[in-house]
């Protein structure tokens, strides 16, 4: 097992098409262990925790049985071997993940694959099971209802090595169905020893960042209809 993290990230995206369109902004995430999910000293509970209720799967269920029965429907059994979660955790009752990243290993401790959860604005969530190529990069099609900019077509190139010398290093780029780039997403920052100190320190300098995740993709919504772009409706299928 391996102790907790915090991850202080820098979250970039930038739209080739129909129009241009970027931004950044500073946040920071959560890299835990499933087999050791923290519950941080009663004065600073509040400042982080992690439910199965925030995920995908059965909320009676623990994160770590969620993941494992998500792997047995690919025929995947990781034998007991760690599974680590870099995700937002809840902050003062309140979390929205738009992606979160499992990395899974065996018991001898070797990466055997990596699950990528998305989560819309509506409530809806999805998982791709991730395995590398030998370039590290993963091809998947587009199954989800993320954006109303975006129809459920194309593919993902998703780049998620495991966060490795202190530093993390995730991208994702949605390409159309004739393969040009609609738009990248990067996710990148530096890893922390989760220390009570540290914890309090990142909370303070960037206290409603968590909370902000949400408001920050409705408001770069709101600017891009502004700026004209047409609307995909949501599948009805993608409702329930």
């Amino acid at each position: 097992m391996s102790p907790p993290q915090i991850v202080r990230t820098r979250i970039h995206h930038a739209r080739t098409v129909p129009v241009r369109h970027a931004f950044t902004y500073r946040s920071y995430s959560w890299l835990v262990d499933l087999d050791a999910v923290p519950e941080l000293p009663r004065l600073l509970r509040r400042l982080a925790g992690f439910h199965a209720a925030d995920h995908a799967g059965d909320p009676r269920r623990t994160l770590r049985e969620n993941v494992d029965a998500y792997l047995g429907e690919h025929g995947i059994d990781l034998g007991g071997g760690h599974i680590r979660m870099l995700a937002n955790a809840r902050v003062f009752g309140f979390v929205f993940n738009p992606l979160t990243v499992y990395w899974c290993h065996d018991a001898g401790g070797a990466l055997v694959c990596a699950v990528a959860e998305v989560h819309n604005t509506y409530g809806g969530r999805h998982r791709y099971l991730l395995r590398a190529d030998h370039r590290g990069e993963v091809v998947v099609p587009k199954a989800f209802y993320v954006s109303p900019f975006n129809p459920v077509s194309g593919r993902y190139v998703l780049r998620v090595p495991e966060p490795n010398r202190g530093r993390l290093g995730v991208a994702v780029t949605l390409l159309d169905a004739s393969g040009a780039v609609v738009l990248t997403a990067t996710w990148t920052g530096s890893v922390h020893p989760a220390r009570p100190a540290t914890v309090l320190t990142t909370a303070l300098a960037a206290p409603l960042a968590p909370l902000l995740v949400l408001a920050r993709i409705r408001w770069q919504g709101v600017r891009l209809w502004a700026r004209g772009l047409p609307l995909h409706p949501r599948p009805q299928e993608a409702a329930l």
